[in-house]
């Protein structure tokens, strides 16, 4: 049987070594003998809580654990790679926004929303970045798809499900807020 301290500093090394999440089920894969959920998770908030101090940080997300960069430290590092990441336009956000509160909601749901069309590039831009899907068709005429988001969109947020989404409310507040400043 392997000490947990052997344990914890091979699970430390698959996680800075990976670029994707890691799940617990890819974590338990790399030891011979069982290692249960429980104790793979007290060895994981042990690791958290060595790392607390650091400027790096492991978190928990949709699709497994990783370790990523505090997000005081980002201005710095984004000094080394100076690129603009992309803007999207307020039909994209809108878009994105219903699909991640109402999910699954269909084309028609979102025209219903917000009152305008959807154009085909908003559905195709969030589905190329990953971060919506069709997940079923409405037994309804037509059979429209069903729109949700995706592990990567919460993986991309930070966020493990959508349920730790900011509350609507809070959302409109700060978009008045913006809107009122430019």
């Amino acid at each position: 049987m392997m000490e947990p301290s052997q344990v914890k500093k091979i699970l430390e090394a698959a996680l800075l070594a990976t670029r994707e999440p890691m799940t617990t089920h890819d974590m338990k894969k790399m030891f011979d003998e069982d290692l249960s959920s429980d104790t793979l998770r007290k060895l994981l908030d042990q690791l958290r809580a060595e790392w607390a101090e650091r400027p790096v940080e492991l978190i928990q997300l949709a699709s497994g654990w990783r370790f990523r960069t505090r997000a005081e430290y980002l201005p710095y590092l984004e000094r080394l790679n100076p690129e603009r990441p992309p803007k999207y336009s307020r039909a994209v956000l809108e878009t994105l926004a219903i699909i991640a509160y109402r999910q699954p909601v269909t084309r028609g749901d979102i025209e219903e929303i917000r009152g305008v069309a959807v154009n085909t590039n908003v559905v195709k831009t969030l589905e190329e970045r990953g971060w919506i899907d069709v997940v079923g068709h409405r037994d309804t005429p037509g059979r429209p798809a069903l729109f949700a988001t995706t592990k990567q969109f919460l993986d991309d947020l930070g966020l493990r499900s959508v349920s730790e989404l900011p509350p609507l409310e809070q959302i409109s507040q700060t978009l008045e807020l913006n809107h009122e400043n430019q």
